[in-house]
């Protein structure tokens, strides 16, 4: 063999030994990093997306196959690949990758869905909830919804906070419960203030006004009406209208009156049996009315017996229509309360013996009827607008799919 021909078989046997150590290096990395970072990358996205709340399915199997991949990564670190050779592990990291992609977009994009839903829904329950406390306090009942008013608010509260931590379902069900209270809520006015609108009822007021003032008429003297929902008494004489002024009631005024202390003010044909003059009453002039007459203390009878009412209250008394010396006092007693000009020009057109009809209302159009109706009408714009929030997640998921 020549020196040429030896030194030629020496460099191939080198460069053959050099191939082939580089090779098996080659082999020694199972995966590529920079493939197994995006796949950490993935994992971590879906965390951040909330891929196990908003695509359970989809990330199940991400992570059921991120498992398993990194499983077979260590246990085939010893495993030798030839570099032509395809390694199964690089393809299923390749899969997985998409796996990932396609979880996280789905996730993000329910996501999305869901917090424009949750915003939507509460954004629909806050505006609900602000016309409901103003019909609320345009009838004055607020005192028979209870600790109801201050949970549905409370809750509402809650649903804003949730939405802005992101806790999307959290928030829902605080909107949903918070719904769910308002419709108690509306279903204990109806129940019992919806007289207001009962045209048989109202038309039975307009009677009782209508005698009063045809025995103004009769007897050429001054008589006295009071609407509770328009929060109006009107001053009669010789059957004309003479005056009329705004009024307070009690803290549960537009209620019916059952018993002492439930601050309702009573409806009833009364006759003024005691003027106070100042100095005879805490509340400034006062004409004090002969409540419970005959007909109160028949309901009061009934509805103790029927169980309406505790079975411990009195029927109460000392009905009057007063000034307002003491604010607290004449919104506690049900009583029927003027500004001291006004009680002054009430007190001197008055005498014993004058007739006080107080009524609920004087027509179906009241203030209080017209508050149910909002009420109502607000519990059917919710649905309208619930439904429309529908459609808009909707059309959100179709425009992301």
């Amino acid at each position: 063999m020549s020196p040429t021909t030896t030194v030629r078989a020496a460099l191939s046997i080198v460069a053959m030994t050099w191939w082939l150590v580089a090779g098996l290096s080659a082999c020694v990395q199972n995966a590529p990093p920079e493939l197994l970072q995006a796949v950490e990358a993935l994992d971590r996205q879906l965390v951040e997306v909330q891929g196990a709340e908003f695509a359970p399915e989809e990330y199940a199997r991400f992570v059921d196959r991120w498992v398993a991949v990194k499983g077979r990564l260590l246990a085939e670190e010893d495993v030798i690949h030839w570099p032509w050779e395809a390694d199964p592990l690089v393809t299923d990291l390749h899969e997985l990758q998409e796996d990932g992609r396609r979880a996280a977009a789905t996730a993000a994009q329910r996501k999305e869905a869901k917090r424009l839903e949750a915003q939507a829904r509460l954004s629909v329950m806050e505006q609900r909830l602000r016309v409901f406390d103003g019909l609320i306090d345009q009838m004055g009942s607020r005192v028979v919804l209870g600790q109801r008013p201050i949970e549905t608010k409370v809750l509402v509260s809650q649903a804003r906070s949730l939405l802005e931590q992101g806790l999307y379902a959290r928030s829902l069900r605080a909107v949903q419960e918070a719904s769910r209270l308002l419709e108690v809520q509306s279903a204990l006015l109806n129940a019992e203030l919806g007289r207001y609108a009962d045209a048989s009822k109202v038309e039975m007021w307009r009677r009782m006004a209508q005698r009063t003032v045809e025995w103004s008429r009769a007897h050429g003297a001054a008589a006295i009406v009071v609407s509770k929902a328009d929060r109006l008494l009107t001053l009669y004489r010789n059957g004309r209208r003479a005056v009329s002024y705004p009024v307070r009631l009690g803290f549960n005024g537009v209620l019916e009156k059952r018993y002492q202390g439930d601050g309702a003010t009573p409806e009833g044909q009364y006759w003024v049996i005691k003027k106070r003059d100042r100095g005879q009453t805490q509340f400034y002039r006062a004409l004090l009315l002969d409540y419970p007459n005959s007909e109160d203390r028949r309901r009061f009878q009934l509805a103790r017996t029927a169980g309406a009412i505790p079975a411990e209250s009195f029927i109460g008394g000392q009905i009057e229509i007063h000034g307002k010396e003491d604010m607290f006092l004449s919104q506690t007693l049900g009583c029927v309360m003027l500004d001291n000009r006004e009680i002054d020009a009430v007190f001197e057109a008055t005498a014993v013996g004058t007739p006080v009809t107080i009524v609920g209302a004087m027509n179906v159009t009241n203030a209080v009827a017209l508050a149910l109706a909002g009420i109502e009408r607000v519990g059917e714009d919710q649905d309208a607008e619930g439904a429309d929030v529908q459609d808009v997640v909707e059309a959100s998921a179709v425009e992301g799919s």
